[in-house]
């Protein structure tokens, strides 16, 4: 029995982690190329604020955000901040996004990594 249990949880630990690992972000689906072209995208124009730089601010910023028909970004705002200019840099690159038009509203958010190099 105690083998059965450890197997089951070896095989839901695997399934987990392989899940959290393929998960697209909703808003990836409406951008040209997908998430990882959303994320290169974010990368090319993503600039470190410099107070942020000066006092090792590191960490997750998300933003939340509408798409609307269009495929517009509209009503950015930045729902985590970690501080130093992180939250409105974040907006500040949602903003810059261009969505294929979904042909509906999408309200999502996108998580932004600040992580001194």
């Amino acid at each position: 029995m105690k083998k059965l249990l450890s197997v089951l949880a070896l095989v839901f630990i695997v399934a987990a982690t392989a899940n959290a690992q393929t998960k697209q972000l909703p808003a990836s689906q409406h951008y040209p190329g997908g998430q990882d072209s959303l994320y290169a995208f974010i990368n090319r124009n993503f600039v470190y604020p410099p107070m942020a730089k000066r006092n090792r601010i590191q960490g997750e910023c998300i933003v939340d955000f509408t798409i609307d028909e269009s495929g517009r970004v509209i009503n950015a705002k930045p729902i985590k901040n970690i501080g130093g200019g992180c939250g409105e840099e974040a907006t500040r690159l949602v903003n810059l996004l261009k969505f294929n038009a979904p042909g509906y509203r999408l309200q999502t958010s996108i998580p932004i990594n600040f992580k001194i190099k």
